[in-house]
């Protein structure tokens, strides 16, 4: 690939499945002479139109990836994937090194607790439910997890919890539990129907992962409203590449927060306000 400076990208791939990955799309296909292409490989359903081109199938690993970028003459990465999509992320910046290319990761903050939120922490779903269980015992409970399809087997042990659980698109297997209500919803929520979701099933905890944003953060507001301490799953840690063999040192992928500092990153200029009256 040229190494030819440019004042901008061609060509753009963006790593997505979020929110943030699609405004991106939105906000860089309105800029002239710059190609995007946005991959949902992995992601089983995403309603909302996307612009640019869209690819939906896996690359294969590092390797695969990389030989993409190349193939289709990417000039920037940018992942934009979920907080807890560890192993793309990963492979991200491996890939990156592989073609010599820069990366960007764009991960929203995670949620801080603030007055009145009772959080336990866990490093991971395992963790969750073993601290569920300690501050449990053997008293019945009704536990709201939101944790998605994967991690539900870590909580078969609690015999008597009584689960609702959510999440976008049904499992793979019935959940492992005697007693359990399924969801199938995606976010944006309210806080007002999650104060109701709430209320109606008579939750007494809350299981989530800290994934940040505004689409889930309702129902945080909510279970502090109503006292419900909330077991908290932490991120993993940020992704890193095996050492670069120049370098002698691991790669990372400087983070950002939001949308408009991965268009400072590339170069385009943000969108400019509505002009007002004259």
């Amino acid at each position: 690939m040229s190494d030819r400076p440019r004042a901008r990208p061609a060509h753009v791939l963006i790593l997505g499945g979020t929110a943030d990955a699609a405004a991106l799309a939105v906000r860089l296909a309105a800029v002239p002479g710059l190609a995007v292409t946005t991959s949902l490989a992995g992601i089983t359903r995403w309603s909302t139109p996307i612009p640019g081109t869209v690819v939906r199938t896996g690359f294969g690993g590092a390797e695969g990836l990389a030989r993409f970028m190349h193939e289709r003459g990417v000039d920037r990465l940018v992942d934009a994937t979920h907080p807890f999509a560890a192993v793309i992320s990963r492979q991200a910046v491996d890939a990156a090194r592989l073609a010599g290319l820069p990366l960007i990761r764009l991960e929203r903050p995670a949620w801080q607790p603030v007055d009145g939120d009772r959080w336990i922490r866990a490093a991971d779903t395992a963790g969750a439910a073993a601290a569920l269980a300690a501050e449990l015992g053997d008293r019945p409970a009704a536990v709201f997890l939101t944790i998605g399809r994967r991690g539900l087997q870590a909580f078969a042990d609690l015999a008597a919890v009584r689960f609702v659980i959510r999440m976008v698109e049904p499992p793979d297997r019935p959940p492992p539990f005697a007693d359990h209500t399924l969801l199938l919803d995606r976010g944006p929520f309210t806080l007002e129907g999650e104060r109701a979701l709430l209320a109606h099933h008579r939750i007494d905890w809350l299981v989530a992962k800290n994934s940040g944003g505004e689409a889930g953060a309702p129902k945080l507001q909510a279970a502090r409203e109503a006292a419900v301490p909330v077991v908290m799953i932490e991120r993993p840690a940020a992704a890193d590449s095996a050492p670069d063999a120049a370098a002698g040192a691991p790669v990372v992928a400087p983070t950002v927060a939001d949308v408009a500092a991965v268009l400072a990153w590339l170069g385009v200029a943000p969108l400019a306000p509505p002009a007002g009256p004259p």
